[in-house]
C-alpha cells in the first residue's frame, strides 16, 4: 500500500486544487497562482505540483500556455470532450438498446413538452429544413445509415435547445450520442428497413407541430410513441444482427 501513495499524491492535489479553484470562484480564462505560490498552498514539492497541474490538464480543466504571460489556466471542458471521456467509460460495457431507451424514455418526452410554446420561429423552420434527409425511404444501406444519424441529430438539436437545465439537455444529447455510435459500430442499420427513415420523419414532423402550437401534453405523448416505435425497430435489427454474428460464427 505504501509504494501506491507517492503515484497517488499528485491526484489528492489535483483535487485539492479543483476544491481550490471552486472555493475562490474563479472562472474558465483565469490564471492559477506560480508554482512557486502553488507549492506554499499545497505544501507540496515542485515535482508534485507539476505531476498535479498535468492531471488537471489530461482531465481538460487547465491548459499551460508557454511565454511572455504564459502559466496555468483555467479552460471549460468541451461538451465534445466531456461526451467523449463519458464514451470511453462504456466502451467495454456491453450496452444494450433497452439500456438507452430506459433513459431516452425517461427524459425525452418531458424534453418536448418543456419546449412547447418556448421555440423560436426561426428554430423551428431550422428543424422542419432537416427533416428533409430522411423523409424518403434510403436507397441503400450506406444511406440508411446516415438516415439513423441525421434522425438522431434532431433529438439533440431539440436537446439544444432546452435552456432552463442544462443537465438535463446534456443527458440526453449524450445518449443520443452513444446511440448513434452503438448504430454504427454494431451495423444495426444492416438489416435494411429502409422506412425507418421516412417513418421517424412523420413523427417529428409531427412533434414540431406540437411543440410550436404549445401543446405539451401532445408533444410528451407523441414523443414516447415515437421511442416506443424506434426502439422495437432497434431491438429487432440488434437480435438480426447477433444471429447473423453467430451464425458467421
Amino acid at each position: 500500500m505504501t509504494g501506491s501513495t507517492p503515484r497517488r499524491r499528485p491526484y489528492q492535489l489535483a483535487e485539492t486544487i479543483k476544491g481550490w479553484i471552486v472555493e475562490r470562484e474563479l472562472s474558465p480564462g483565469d490564471r492559477l497562482p506560480g508554482e512557486a505560490e502553488l507549492m506554499e498552498i499545497l505544501g507540496a514539492s515542485k515535482g508534485t505540483v507539476r505531476e498535479s497541474t498535468r492531471v488537471l490538464e489530461a482531465q481538460g480543466l487547465v491548459e499551460t500556455r508557454t511565454g511572455p504571460g504564459g502559466g496555468v489556466f483555467i479552460r471549460e471542458m468541451s461538451e465534445s470532450r466531456a461526451i467523449s471521456l463519458l464514451s470511453h467509460y462504456l466502451y467495454f460495457k456491453d450496452i444494450s438498446i433497452r439500456d438507452i431507451y430506459q433513459i431516452r424514455l425517461a427524459l425525452e418526452p418531458e424534453l418536448v413538452a418543456s419546449l412547447a410554446g418556448q421555440v423560436e420561429a426561426s428554430d423551428i423552420a431550422r428543424l422542419r429544413q432537416s427533416l428533409a434527409s430522411y423523409a424518403e425511404p434510403a436507397c441503400d444501406l450506406d444511406a440508411e445509415r446516415q438516415q439513423h444519424i441525421d434522425s438522431l441529430d434532431f433529438h439533440e438539436q431539440l436537446a439544444q435547445l432546452s435552456g432552463g437545465n442544462p443537465l438535463l439537455s446534456f443527458i440526453i444529447r449524450f445518449t443520443a450520442q452513444v446511440l448513434s455510435d452503438l448504430t454504427v459500430y454494431r451495423r444495426l442499420y444492416e438489416p435494411g428497413d429502409h422506412h425507418i427513415g421516412p417513418a421517424g420523419c412523420q413523427y417529428h414532423a409531427w412533434l414540431l407541430d406540437a411543440i410550436e402550437a404549445g401543446d405539451g401534453e401532445r408533444a410528451r405523448i407523441l414523443m414516447r410513441e415515437h421511442l416506443l416505435e424506434a426502439q422495437a425497430v432497434m431491438h429487432d435489427n440488434e437480435a438480426q444482427v447477433r444471429r447473423g454474428f453467430l451464425n458467421e460464427g
